[in-house]
């Protein structure tokens, strides 16, 4: 599932291709996503100019004078720009016709993306309102996670995926993260030191910052914006390398389920 990084790596790909370009059309050959894809898109979208692309969470915020699309890649979307005129795939679901002759494409083998419209600020949209900070910005920080863990039993690694304390950290950088700041995966989440946590929250900005910089990780379906793979996956240091050895001291790498999803970890480094 693309996570923070690989939106983002979308976001920064397509940005300077969108901006202060005009829809021309819109084709839906699939409304059926994860939800409906609105019936009235193509005609919001027709004759706008795109005037930003922001990110929040793991959402793409395409921002019109008159609305808003809000876009999710789901488990294996992908954004790509393309000459308008380029044969159609089978999972090809939505094209947005440029000015300039291009498209913008989303594709989607799974359908779990989606794609939504409003004039209202998008922040109070349903899907937005009441998730917790992004993870780089400075509100990011000891004293906020310290205080959201205060007496609180969940284990860590479930504790920093839900997006309702943080966003954007999903499994594969959660379990990096961890490793980076020397903290099992399972220890209870109210159980941690403040200290500690303040390495963890270093840890889990190092580590996206990182994984922004290299394009992602190249897992599954994911493409960039420029459908080329991200390739940060060379550079994880527990995630899917179980029986492998630690990077840092030789121990065997175990795997574990934690909240019905696999988590990665050195049972010496991590305590």
């Amino acid at each position: 599932m693309p996570e923070l990084p690989e939106v983002e790596t979308t976001r920064r790909g397509i940005f300077p291709h969108l901006i202060s370009t005009k829809i021309i059309d819109v084709i839906v050959r699939d409304r059926r996503l994860r939800w409906p894809v609105p019936a009235k898109l193509g005609a919001a979208l027709k004759g706008q100019y795109v005037e930003a692309i922001d990110r929040r969470a793991k959402y793409l915020l395409f921002r019109f004078q008159q609305g808003c699309m809000i876009l999710h890649l789901g488990m294996s979307g992908s954004l790509r720009l393309l000459a308008a005129d380029t044969p159609v795939e089978k999972h090809d679901h939505i094209d947005f016709v440029l000015e300039n002759h291009q498209c913008l494409r989303f594709r989607d083998p799974r359908r779990f993306g989606s794609v939504h419209w409003t004039k209202a600020d998008p922040y109070r949209h349903k899907l937005l309102d009441g998730l917790g900070p992004e993870p780089l910005n400075e509100e990011f920080n000891a004293e906020y996670l310290a205080g959201k863990a205060a007496h609180r039993k969940v284990a860590i690694k479930n504790f920093i995926m839900n997006s309702h304390v943080v966003v954007g950290v999903g499994n594969i950088y959660a379990s990096e993260a961890l490793f980076l700041a020397g903290i099992h995966p399972a220890r209870a989440a109210g159980r941690i030191s403040k200290l500690r946590l303040s390495r963890l929250v270093s840890a889990i900005k190092q580590v996206l910052t990182d994984a922004i910089a290299a394009g992602g990780t190249t897992l599954r379906d994911f493409t960039g914006g420029d459908g080329k793979p991200g390739y940060f996956k060379q550079e994880l240091n527990v995630y899917n390398r179980t029986s492998e050895p630690c990077p840092s001291c030789g121990a065997v790498i175990r795997q574990a389920s934690l909240g019905q999803r696999s988590t990665f970890y050195c049972p010496h480094c991590q305590r």
